[in-house]
């Protein structure tokens, strides 16, 4: 069973928002109480923390779906509904959020920093929310929005500040075992490290991480052996260390060709790579054959302008100008860093879209309206209810997409789709008015049980009146309210 991994999918789904509440204050002798239906509540998110005890995306192999919960639905007497709570989920230092084509959405460095991997739906407006001066007893709500479901991509990039390269069995972890207090797997075969290691080390007065980058053969930037699942882990580290073995036992091995093959890989694999401060560590000079040929190749890595020490892992030998030399590169680099690196988080946010929709007409003659706002509005809607659907109507006629479709070619009749995919939703479009379908035969939004001229009675007039004969006219009216009226076909 893997217990390092460093790239996963995550499918996240924030929680839905709660629906709004359709409710009329009742009380005794209140006969027109008004409208007191609440909101739901916010659906949960689901949000990416940097966590200092996670280490791993192990979980997230275990584990790829995630759920935040949904808000609840609003209440009467004006009461809200619940929120849902937000899932928070630790990663390690240094985790970089990508979309499934590969764009980066976050890049995660430091304790703390966080990431909204997927928004909660907001909640429906009750319809004491609804209410106005032309709408004075809504007899709907909004539903709530639907959360936002994503699949993204998590990829872990060890924060090192050293990295140690080298072909397999070249003395990497013996080396950080040396210099710091890891105790990686060592052995005498190749590809004894299957993951990444990091080690504290200090030098002096100054501190710095160390990581063993294990896996680098002649193709590991094209895929071959484990190079190309860990070569990432070398993409923060501010300087490379070659160790290279001068004790190998294959006879057509040797220091140089060694470092030209590492240094061909780490080309391929990213030119950024290029401007990083390398040094190189011939080691196993504690053995006969090792010493003379860390002699032998010594004076030519110095003419290529290296900085060459000479070390063993094994018998502790040339660690310490190795680690001061190390130390040296890590405080240049962090004197010339003008930003704060404990917050080197990277987001690329949607564009705003100045327009808000568009319509495009399709090649069997219906028109499509795409757009956050109409597709959201779409979801908010209870198409079981014709006055939401007049006042849908009413908000996409007031942003102009009635005006659009005039543009595009729509005539009566037309089949107009809002949105894609199963959540769209198609109608015959029937323009008799602005909104492009007349849904009510009154005023949207008023009560049609309300008697005409009803509003203009006063408090004085209403009190004229004795209770049977007010009973009387709101009883007659509620038993023959006016039928609404759809024009335009929902399916």
């Amino acid at each position: 069973m893997a217990t390092f991994v460093d790239r996963v999918t995550l499918h996240a789904a924030a929680g839905k928002g709660g629906d709004g509440c359709v409710s009329v204050h009742r009380e005794k002798f209140v006969p027109l109480g008004g409208p007191d239906g609440g909101s739901g509540g916010r659906g949960g998110d689901v949000i990416l923390v940097v966590d200092p005890g996670v280490t791993t995306l192990l979980d997230f192999h275990h584990s790829p779906h995630r759920n935040a919960t949904s808000g609840r639905q609003g209440y009467g007497s004006l009461k809200n509904g619940p929120d849902g709570d937000d899932l928070i989920l630790g990663v390690p230092n240094g985790t970089v959020v990508l979309t499934k084509d590969g764009k980066v959405l976050a890049d995660l460095v430091g304790t703390g920093s966080r990431f909204v991997a997927a928004r909660g739906g907001q909640g429906g407006l009750g319809n004491a929310a609804l209410s106005s001066s032309r709408r004075r007893a809504p007899g709907f709500a909004l539903l709530g929005e639907p959360g936002e479901k994503r699949t993204l991509i998590l990829e872990l990039k060890s924060v090192a500040d050293i990295g140690l390269i080298g072909f397999p069995s070249a003395g990497k972890s013996s080396l950080i075992v040396a210099i710091s207090a890891a105790r990686p797997k060592i052995a005498d075969y190749p590809f004894t490290t299957l993951a990444p290691n990091l080690g504290v080390v200090q030098a002096g007065e100054s501190r710095f991480t160390v990581a063993d980058v294990p896996g680098l053969i002649p193709g590991a930037s094209v895929g071959k052996g484990l190079g190309l699942e860990f070569l990432r882990h070398i993409e923060r580290c501010t300087t490379l260390v070659h160790v290279l073995d001068c004790g190998a036992l294959e006879s057509d091995r040797d220091p140089i060709k060694d470092f030209e093959i590492i240094e061909s890989e780490l080309k391929n694999y990213s030119a950024d790579l290029s401007d990083r401060p390398r040094l190189i560590a011939l080691n196993k000079i504690d053995l006969p054959d090792g010493k003379a040929i860390a002699d032998m190749v010594e004076p030519k890595l110095k003419a290529r302008g290296f900085q060459v020490f000479q070390v063993s892992a094994a018998a502790r030998i040339g660690l310490s100008e190795l680690l001061f030399a190390m130390a040296k590169t890590v405080n240049e680099y962090r004197a010339a860093q003008k930003f704060d690196e404990k917050a080197r988080i990277v987001l690329r946010p949607t564009p705003v879209d100045d327009r808000g929709f568009e319509v495009i007409v399709n090649d069997d003659g219906s028109f499509t309206v795409l757009g956050t706002k109409p597709e959201r509005w779409v979801h908010q809607t209870n198409f079981s209810n014709a006055e939401a659907i007049g006042y849908l109507a009413d908000r996409l006629a007031s942003f102009g997409v009635e005006k659009e479709l005039f543009k595009k070619g729509a005539k009566a009749g037309s089949e107009v789709r809002i949105g894609n995919g199963k959540e769209a939703v198609i109608f015959d479009w029937e323009p008799t008015i602005e909104a492009g379908a007349e849904l009510l035969a009154g005023p949207r939004g008023d009560d049609l049980r309300i008697p005409r001229g009803w509003e203009k009675f006063d408090d004085e007039a209403i009190d004229q009146l004795d209770d049977e004969e007010l009973a009387l006219q709101w009883e007659n009216q509620v038993a023959n309210p006016t039928t609404p009226r759809i024009e335009g076909e929902i399916r």
